[in-house]
């Protein structure tokens, strides 16, 4: 008997079956919830696609993708300004403007599909490949020419299944995830304090001294929509001085995933003389806990070791409430060393719709990603 395979599109997190979460158990970037938060709150420049795969009537896989145009897009990151950058800059506005991400470009790690644990691995791959096809036929019928695919973020063995499939896609390798694991020996901060060697404890000293005066306050809607105009300026100065941009969040973003997502997403604010100067957030995903944007003022940040503090406070929430990781994503890497988080190398792969530039896409992925020098570091005895 021959089974029937299929796929379903959804342009709506509204649109998606009734089960649809049963598969999104273990992963909160995936939920019909997370994904109504992306639809309704998710950048000017990206549009979120929802696939369901189907074995008969079942359903055996759930899928993210956004589409990002960056012709809505104002900066590609101001940081870097030098030849290189403006190379890259006209090559992603001429051939890279329209990239279609099987995955979620705003987080770090594998939050692209879940497949039903009872179904071969090889034929949820076909079946997706399939219908990456067809989402980019729909695309270029509505006038939107996908120039580049990628699909993103797995480790070496997770990449595996994708690279036996997708046979003509180019496998790259971007900045590492950066992972703190929580020793389950810790209770306290001050266990994890004690466990620093003496150059990191003396670190950790510093920055707290110099964050006197600071007071750190656990947001809730209501203050979220209060001071959704500074929030949002903070978070725009530190992601415009960004190396590299693929987007920019939705001024309603954090005070929407705040509405929708309750006690799942924590938004903390930092005050100085009653200013808000900075603020950091964290979504719980089963007992792994994630981080996500935050912002600061940079004058603040530099005199007080704001960002410093930031994750030291990141590290005691997490480890009072019992998470076994935190995934402090990319970026920073040196600083997100210094405490603690360990590189864990992260795969994917890409493909560009012009024969000739596929052809030559490894040269042609460097000048779209940024290299990285930074020094790994053991803040442990």
């Amino acid at each position: 008997m021959n089974t029937t395979y299929s796929f379903q599109i959804y342009k709506s997190a509204s649109l998606l079956p009734l089960e649809w979460n049963s598969l999104a158990t273990n992963n909160i970037f995936l939920t019909r919830e997370y994904l109504e938060v992306l639809e309704n709150s998710c950048p000017v420049n990206m549009t979120c696609h929802f696939i369901g795969l189907f074995e008969e009537e079942k359903l055996i896989g759930i899928v993210l993708t956004q589409f990002l145009f960056a012709e809505k897009l104002e900066s590609f990151g101001e940081r870097d300004k030098c030849l290189k950058t403006s190379v890259r800059n006209f090559a992603l506005k001429n051939f890279a403007s329209h990239v279609l991400f099987i995955g979620n470009n705003m987080l770090t790690g594998q939050n692209a599909f879940i497949f039903d644990k009872d179904v071969k691995e090889s034929k949820a791959v076909k079946i997706l490949h399939k219908a990456i096809n067809q989402l980019k036929k729909d695309l270029k019928e509505s006038g939107k020419k996908v120039h580049i695919t990628s699909i993103k973020d797995f480790t070496a063995k997770e990449i595996e299944p994708l690279q036996a499939e997708f046979k003509n896609n180019y496998t790259f390798s971007t900045q590492p995830n950066m992972v703190f694991e929580i020793n389950e020996n810790w209770k306290l901060e001050q266990d994890y304090i004690d466990a620093l060697s003496k150059k990191y404890r003396d670190q950790y000293k510093r920055a707290r001294k110099k964050s006197e005066g600071i007071v750190k306050q656990q947001m809730s809607l209501s203050d979220i929509k209060q001071y959704e105009d500074v929030i949002y300026d903070l978070y725009f100065h530190v992601a415009k001085n960004a190396p590299f941009n693929t987007f920019f969040l939705a001024r309603n973003h954090f005070s929407f995933f705040k509405e929708i997502m309750g006690e799942n997403f924590l938004l903390y604010g930092y005050f100085l003389d009653e200013k808000l100067i900075g603020f950091n957030t964290l979504i719980k995903n089963g007992d792994v806990m994630d981080t996500y944007f935050l912002g600061y003022d940079e004058s603040v940040q530099r005199e007080k070791m704001l960002y410093l503090n930031m994750l030291y406070d990141m590290i005691a929430y997490s480890i009072k409430k019992g998470f076994k990781e935190i995934v402090f994503a990319r970026t920073a890497l040196e600083i997100k060393s210094s405490v603690g988080a360990k590189p864990v190398k992260m795969y994917g792969l890409i493909t560009h719709s012009n024969a000739l530039i596929n052809h030559n896409i490894s040269r042609f992925f460097n000048y779209l990603e940024p290299k990285t020098e930074w020094q790994e570091r053991n803040p442990f005895k």
